[in-house]
């Protein structure tokens, strides 16, 4: 029991911290799935979105530094994090309803939602079921804008078929640029293996096309900022085509995760994104 316990404070050292003050809350979704979140600050609700299998400490950075001046809310998506495994749910409308579940907790006139990944994809599907009126502004963290769906055979999930703990290590350690220390990652990475591989599965082929993203992004006056790394600035050129009043930003030395490798950058430009056009501060 004593040498666990040294082993559960390393690993806390070890990987970003979050906010002294912060809570961990549930809920229980419409389905009877219990769902958590994190949750730390006071004043308006920005709820951070984590893309596929990830935690949502994962954001603690920005919990850390959005709590000072907001409510600052990280999300755990069904079999995520620490929400309750589930049996179903995986589709882009039961998981948008449980964002929508989430916001319901509060009693806020508006919202920011920030998603990362597949989690803007939810954020966005969440507009498209159930409207723009409480959003006041949209943060899209490099996510794809994919035509097609995956396949169940594609490489990149045959990889996880094939050897899943070794495929998630890989995909963990591959969303970064920046030095992460091993237990972080480490960690991670046993976070991720908490999705059942059909969920995972799910997640990526039942995605709505890039029509739905293009159709959202062009008929809602949400505002929009798009981060995202080199690899999706062609993506970024089609959102200013789309929304001329988006805005865009890439980040050219930072991996999948840009906002733990650019901590400090991201936080900045988000939080101008907030005072200056989704809650502008006259």
């Amino acid at each position: 029991m004593f040498i666990k316990a040294i082993v559960v404070v390393f690993f806390l050292f070890l990987s970003p911290p979050l906010y002294a003050s912060s809570h961990h809350r549930y809920f229980q979704s419409s389905d009877g799935i219990r769902l958590h979140y994190i949750e730390s600050g006071a004043g308006r609700v920005i709820v951070f979105i984590p893309g596929w299998t990830m935690p949502a400490r994962i954001w603690s950075p920005q919990i850390e530094y959005f709590s000072k001046n907001y409510r600052a809310v990280a999300f755990d998506p069904r079999s995520q994090g620490d929400s309750e495994v589930a049996r179903s749910g995986y589709t882009p409308d039961r998981r948008a309803r449980d964002i929508k579940e989430l916001l319901d907790q509060f009693k806020e006139a508006s919202f920011v939602l920030v998603g990362w990944s597949l989690g803007s994809d939810e954020a966005l599907t969440y507009i498209k079921l159930f409207g723009d009126e409480k959003v006041s502004g949209v943060v899209l963290v490099d996510n794809a804008v994919i035509d097609n769906p995956a396949s169940q055979t594609s490489p990149f999930l045959q990889q996880f078929k094939e050897n899943r703990d070794a495929a998630a290590r890989q995909f963990v350690r591959s969303m970064y640029k920046t030095k992460q220390s091993d237990p972080y990652l480490d960690e991670l990475a046993r976070a991720s293996l908490k999705t059942p591989l059909n969920a995972a599965f799910d997640l990526l082929t039942t995605l709505y096309p890039g029509n739905m993203w293009r159709d959202i992004v062009r008929k809602t006056n949400v505002p929009i900022l798009y981060v995202a790394t080199p690899r999706y600035r062609s993506q970024a050129d089609e959102l200013k085509i789309l929304r001329p009043d988006s805005q865009t930003e890439i980040f050219e030395n930072s991996g999948h995760a840009l906002f733990v490798d650019e901590t400090d950058r991201f936080n900045k430009l988000v939080h101008r994104f907030l005072t200056e056009t989704a809650w502008k501060i006259k």
